[in-house]
């Protein structure tokens, strides 16, 4: 079967679109997208083309755009082109570069469907993407969710190219004389997905050649028992859920004795309300312990520990949101930002000047459990650079932050002091000197 043939039998049996639908082909110029382009347009479909320019690759972006522009000429379909300033974008909100760039394209896609009438966007991910996404989710800790790769379709989000793999995709292109770009930064492994794009990956195929449709197999299994699962949780969330004022109230005595609790609780938690795993199992601790108060944070939501249920309301500026960070700890929630920590020897820093959303402290001065807390007025420290204290409120006036930042803004403290503005600045005291040994990186990403 041609990899033409494969396209349109995907379509139909997972009905994902029809000649009747106004189709938006998200084109970066590599070879995944550009195939995707000439499947659509051979097969009679009314398309448009939108490109995203992210600035972060010089003349080689430049180059993406044009050719990209070129084929929507050469195939008389609608080209759009947004530049986005990516850099700039990451400095003001802290973002890592793949948050950043997938928050402004999505965005800029849902306004393109609005003002000019698209009713589908089709992305080009295929099946070793999604395989990638599986071992990415699963060294960075999931529940079976995570393990279920890229859906092919959701909401006004279809992903056609999931049933074809990167070297059919590749040997199409060559075949047919189809013209794409190759990404530089595809061959760095400074990204997680190339380590295992790259790196792991070609271990496995070598130990099992048919690893890809092996893989393609499994994870179509994962997604149906995931399915199962949620059509359980409906059941479940019935008799266990209820709401009131406001609140959302999980009543643990109402779920089956003999169902798997923690498990249970991350499923009613997770996709709904957005708790992660870890904060999940912290959660469940303070329950099987019988504390009656604790709080947990999603980025929405707060869910407290009250005797027997747990309590489930919105987020809202005042929350008094305090998290206690344990030594040890590799991820902590604060808001709308997970801080991740990683403890270093100060021979592996290679670079002291770091951008805001990465603090580099001196890991031996810092006075264990650290609590992350929303700043409070009276809050003083001595920012990095400076040698006397000034307060928060000042040094966020002085640094022009709007009312609603002001209002999400973390503080972390050791021994009830300062040592890190959360995405802004460290204390001077908690810095990094000639006698530092040990070094604790935290990194603070937008979720």
């Amino acid at each position: 079967m041609t990899l033409s043939d494969g396209f349109s039998r995907y379509v139909r049996e997972n009905g994902l679109f029809t000649h009747d639908d106004r189709i938006l082909l998200t084109v970066s110029g590599g070879v995944d997208s550009m195939v995707m382009l000439t499947l659509f347009v051979e097969a009679g479909y009314r398309v448009g083309v939108a490109h995203c320019n992210f600035q972060l690759r010089g003349t080689e972006s430049e180059e993406d755009e044009l050719l990209v522009e070129q084929e929507a000429a050469k195939y008389g379909v609608p080209f759009y082109n947004r530049r986005f300033e990516t850099a700039a974008e990451m400095d003001r909100t802290g973002e890592s570069m793949e948050m950043a760039a997938r928050r402004l394209r999505y965005a800029w896609f849902d306004e393109l469907c609005r003002n000019e009438g698209y009713t589908t966007v089709a992305i080009a991910h295929h099946a070793d993407d999604s395989i990638e996404t599986f071992f990415i989710n699963l060294l960075r800790g999931t529940g079976l969710r995570g393990l279920t790769g890229i859906s092919t379709q959701r909401g006004q989000i279809v992903r056609p190219l999931m049933f074809a793999s990167r070297k059919e995709i590749l040997e199409y292109a060559v075949a047919h004389h189809i013209p794409f770009r190759e990404d530089s930064t595809n061959k760095s492994t400074k990204y997680l997905r190339n380590k295992i794009r790259l790196g792991l990956i070609p271990r496995i195929r070598e130990i099992n050649p048919k690893f890809t449709d092996l893989m393609r197999r499994n994870i179509e299994r994962l997604t149906d028992a995931q399915l199962f699962i949620n059509r359980c949780m409906e059941r479940v969330r019935r008799d266990a859920v209820t709401s009131a004022n406001g609140t959302d109230t999980i009543h643990i005595d109402h779920i089956g004795a003999d169902f798997p609790m923690g498990f249970v609780i991350y499923e009613l938690l997770n996709p709904t309300y957005g708790f992660k795993g870890d904060v999940v199992d912290a959660l469940c601790l303070a329950l099987e312990q019988g504390h009656v108060g604790r709080r947990f944070y999603s980025r929405e939501y707060t869910a407290v520990t009250d005797r027997g249920t747990i309590l489930i309301t919105r987020t809202t500026p005042d929350d008094a949101c305090e998290v206690t960070v344990a030594e040890g700890a590799s991820r902590a929630y604060c808001g709308n930002a997970v801080l991740y920590f990683e403890r270093c020897d100060i021979d592996t820093i290679q670079e002291f000047n770091t951008p805001p959303h990465v603090a580099l402290l001196d890991a031996d001065r810092l006075e264990w459990p650290l609590t992350l807390r929303r700043w409070r007025e009276g809050d003083a420290f001595i920012p990095y650079g400076m040698t006397g204290h000034k307060k928060v409120s000042d040094f966020l006036v002085d640094a022009k932050v709007s009312l609603p930042e002001k209002q999400r803004q973390f503080v972390l403290t050791s021994g009830g002091e300062i040592v890190w503005l959360v995405g802004r600045r460290i204390d001077d005291r908690y810095g990094l000197t000639k006698q530092t040994e040990n070094v604790l990186r935290i990194t603070k990403e937008i979720i």
